[in-house]
């Protein structure tokens, strides 16, 4: 298809954040393949703030989970009357086979024993895959340099969405310590979602005897970017935040336990990951010691 005469996209891409970030490479590449198009992307809530800043987004269509999976007919209905030149769908899911789209890319869901950034430029028949990215404006730099005015912070991240996957936060504290040993002047930026729950699991390290700025919580998700943008390196849980901070092209440490490194390792210019002692994907996050943590981020540092 001419790339030319392709003017409207339907994206259909994770209500999770990291997946939703982890799409963004093949989105970068679609915009840069169809220089004319515009987009409409269909995600999440929590995914939504990804593309804020997004050139050439014409809408984002939110997808809430309903009863009866009744959110794919809510976005039919919102689709149906649309003509599409092209539909990605990242969900593997019916809904481009029942709207009318000259081209259709739809990729199966589910577990997957590769990179997930890899599985998905294969459908494209793209190699290398294409990285993750972020869209940030002036606006959101300015912020963060507001924030973050310098370039002597290391971000930390020691929240997750699901208990298994959380690093002890006396370890990231510990780790806080260690790393000022090597880098002196560093300063610590803490960063963690929205709600109750996120703040009380990064409560111990905002108030642990370190040089620490708090900036989780109530900013978007183009302006946490920009922040990460700022900041030397981020070590971080298997999250969202880790996706986003890796798409930012800085020094990247993923923290990983239980989840599926081999899956959803941290994927940039300059990221890694270091895994629990332990079976592969069942490890516990107790069996990540702060000394194999030190030794993996100061081999990331030296090497950036």
């Amino acid at each position: 298809m001419k790339s030319s005469i392709v003017k409207n996209i339907l994206f259909i891409t994770s209500t999770r954040l990291g997946d939703a970030v982890i799409s963004t490479g093949i989105l970068n590449h679609l915009l840069q393949t169809y220089p004319t198009a515009e987009f409409t992307i269909a995600c999440g809530s929590v995914a939504s703030g990804i593309f804020e800043r997004m050139p050439r987004c014409k809408q984002v269509l939110i997808m809430e989970k309903q009863r009866y999976d009744l959110h794919w007919f809510t976005l039919w209905k919102q689709c149906v009357l649309q003509s599409w030149d092209l539909i990605v769908d990242l969900r593997g899911s019916a809904i481009s086979y029942v709207l009318w789209a000259k081209k259709r890319v739809v990729i199966r869901g589910g577990r997957i024993k590769e990179k997930r950034v890899e599985y998905l430029a294969r459908a494209f028949h793209l190699q290398p895959a294409p990285l993750p990215v972020m869209w940030i404006d002036q606006e959101d730099r300015a912020l963060a340099e507001c924030y973050l005015p310098n370039n002597t912070y290391i971000a930390l991240a020691p929240t997750a969405n699901w208990a298994g996957k959380v690093w002890d936060v006396n370890r990231f504290i510990k780790l806080a310590h260690r790393i000022q040993t090597l880098l002196p002047n560093s300063q610590f930026a803490v960063f963690y979602g929205p709600g109750q729950q996120e703040y009380e699991m990064a409560s111990p390290l905002l108030n642990a005897d370190l040089p620490i700025i708090d900036v989780g919580g109530n900013f978007t998700l183009a302006q946490v970017a920009a922040m990460f943008s700022q900041c030397k390196a981020f070590v971080g849980n298997d999250s969202g935040l880790m996706h986003l901070a890796a798409a930012c092209e800085i020094p990247v440490l993923g923290l990983f336990g239980p989840s599926q490194v081999s899956e959803y390792a941290p994927v940039g210019k300059k990221a890694t990951a270091v895994v629990a002692d332990g079976e592969k994907g069942k490890a516990s996050m107790n069996a990540l010691s702060v000394d194999k943590v030190f030794v993996v981020f100061k081999t990331l540092f030296e090497e950036r």
